[in-house]
C-alpha cells in the first residue's frame, strides 16, 4: 500500500519524497507526520525520537537521502539533539530528537541547530552530569535518566539559538553533497588513449572513482583573517579544478550520473581533537604495569 501510494500519487500523498529501505520506516513515519502539519502562519511542529540511522543512512539519490533532501530544502528541519545512551529499556543505543516544523522564527530561517546533549564532556570532569545521571537501579539496558535541571539546560541552550560547547548552527545547504563520478581514459597496450566514434576518451571503469563535494565548505580557521566568511559556497567545477585535476589532469567528470545527496554526519561536528600522550607517559604506565604484575607472579609462585 505504501509503495502504491507513493507511485500513484506522489506528492499529493504522504510518501512523495521517497521510500526508505524496507528494514527502517523511521523516515515513513516522519513523511506522515509532516503530512498532518498545518499549514499556513500557525504551523505546526514535530518532536520525534530516532536512532542514528536517518542521519546519514542512503547515499545520494537513495530513499533516505532524497527524504532528507526533501525536509531541508523546504526548510522545516529545526533542530537535532543527541541524547544520551541507554535512555531505553530494551536498548542501549544512542538516540536523537529530531524537531520538525514550518513556523521557523526568523532568525531560524535556512539554519539547522545541533544540540550535542550526550554528556559526554561532562564526564571527564569532576562534577555532576549537567545532561544525565545515573539510576539507582538499572532496567534492563536503561541506565541513565535525564533529571529535571538537565531538561532545563537543554531547553535553554535549544532557545537562546546561540553556539558554544554543546550547540552547533549551520545553514541548510552545509548538510549538501553533490555525488560526482569521476573518469580516466582507458589506454591500449601501447599507452594511446582510446576514443569513442566521436573522438572521445572512452573511460576505463577499473580507474573510474568517486567524490562527494559539498555545497559549501567552513572556511574559518586559527590562521584565517579578519572578516572572512564563514561558510562559502563552491562549484564542482572548482572542487575538480582544486583536488582532483592536479593529482590526475587527464580525468573528466561524467555528467550524466552526478546526484544530489544529503547527510548529518553528527559526531564530526562536535570532535575535538585530543592530543596523543607523550612516549615518556606512556613508557611510565608500561613500567608501572611490569611491577604489578611481576609481584602478582610472585605472590602465585609462593
Amino acid at each position: 500500500m505504501i509503495k502504491l501510494e507513493h507511485e500513484n500519487k506522489g506528492y499529493a500523498g504522504r510518501f512523495g519524497a521517497g521510500l526508505p529501505r524496507i528494514n527502517d520506516g523511521s523516515f515513513l513515519f516522519l513523511q506522515h507526520m509532516i503530512s498532518k502539519m498545518k499549514p499556513g502562519d500557525g504551523g505546526s511542529r514535530i518532536g520525534i525520537v530516532f536512532n542514528g540511522s536517518p542521519l546519514f543512512t542512503g547515499g545520494a539519490g537513495s530513499g533516505e537521502s532524497d527524504i532528507r533532501k526533501w525536509i531541508i530544502e523546504n526548510d522545516w528541519l529545526e533542530a537535532i539533539i543527541a541524547m544520551p545512551d541507554q535512555l531505553f529499556y530494551n536498548t542501549g543505543i544512542s538516540t536523537y530528537v529530531w524537531i520538525v516544523t514550518n513556523r521557523k522564527s526568523p532568525e531560524r530561517k535556512g539554519k539547522i541547530q545541533l544540540i550535542n546533549a550526550t554528556g559526554q564532556k561532562d564526564e571527564e570532569e569532576a562534577r555532576p552530569n549537567r545532561f544525565w545521571q545515573k539510576m539507582t537501579r538499572s532496567l534492563g539496558n536503561k541506565r541513565k535518566e535525564i533529571h529535571k535541571n538537565a531538561i532545563d539546560f537543554i531547553t535553554r541552550i535549544y532557545g537562546d539559538f546561540q553556539e558554544g560547547p554543546f550547540c552547533k548552527i549551520f545553514p541548510n545547504e552545509y548538510f549538501g553533497y553533490w555525488r560526482v563520478t569521476v573518469e580516466q581514459p582507458l589506454r591500449d597496450e601501447n599507452g594511446n588513449i582510446e576514443r569513442d566514434k566521436n573522438g572521445h576518451p572512452k573511460p576505463d571503469n577499473n580507474l573510474r572513482d568517486y567524490e562527494n563535494i559539498p555545497f559549501i565548505v567552513e572556511t574559518l580557521h586559527a590562521t584565517s583573517p579578519v572578516g572572512t566568511p564563514r561558510f562559502k559556497k563552491q562549484t564542482i567545477a572548482e572542487y575538480f579544478q582544486r583536488e582532483v585535476l592536479p593529482h590526475v589532469p587527464e580525468a573528466w567528470i561524467d555528467e550524466t550520473k552526478t546526484k544530489t545527496g544529503y547527510e548529518i554526519n553528527f559526531t564530526k561536528y562536535f570532535y575535538e581533537f585530543k592530543p596523543l600522550r607523550s612516549l615518556e607517559e606512556i613508557r611510565r604506565d608500561i613500567l608501572a604495569l611490569e611491577e604489578e604484575t611481576e609481584g602478582m607472579i610472585k605472590e602465585i609462585l609462593e
